[in-house]
């Protein structure tokens, strides 16, 4: 893990703390995602759309398994800190072998956020998101501006995708990617 600046390492962290750790109790295991999987649906009002609820929790159970496949090492069910950043470390070596899970987890958050389907995320779109995890509005409407030039940029799918890659594999502190969780400084 030495390879890892703190600036990255605290990117990571926040991730793994606001995004994955939803309950707590420091480490990933699939708790998380059933708690992941009703806070997203009850976040859109899917609780009746059994369609929507039961694709939600497909892909997320599909991430979950991707995630323990690789990265939980001592196959205990649960993915630590450490092993965390030992995954994206690996990840950041060579962005372009992204595993499977990697990249449907990018692909849902991006439908996620994408509330209203129109292959763009606006700034109320990425806000409800990040709220819903925690995120104060101002800190995830500055957030949305830097990475969206002010909201002169539209942010598709793959303008998200680069900024994926740059959230977890840059160490440049200006990099754009950085904003897309919502935070604006990882000091």
């Amino acid at each position: 893990m030495s390879s890892i600046s703190q600036f990255r390492k605290n990117k990571l962290m926040y991730v793994f703390h606001v995004f994955f750790d939803v309950n707590s109790s420091g480490t990933i295991d699939k708790k998380d995602f059933e708690i992941a999987i009703e806070r997203f649906c009850n976040m859109r009002g899917w609780s009746d759309d059994t369609e929507k609820v039961e694709k939600t929790r497909s892909c997320l159970l599909k991430v979950w398994d991707g995630l323990q496949s690789g990265a939980d090492k001592d196959n205990d069910g649960q993915v630590t800190q450490e092993e965390w950043c030992a995954m994206w470390d690996e990840f950041s070596k060579n962005p372009n072998a992204a595993q499977e899970w990697q990249t449907h987890y990018m692909n849902f958050m991006f439908d996620l956020v994408d509330k209203s389907g129109d292959g763009a995320i606006d700034e109320a779109e990425f806000s409800e998101v990040c709220q819903t995890n925690g995120v104060p509005p101002s800190e995830s409407s500055a957030a949305y501006n830097k990475f969206s030039n002010g909201g002169t940029m539209k942010v598709s799918r793959d303008k998200f995708a680069k900024y994926w890659v740059e959230f977890f594999a840059s160490e440049d502190p200006n990099a754009l990617g950085n904003f897309i969780f919502g935070k604006t400084s990882f000091d």
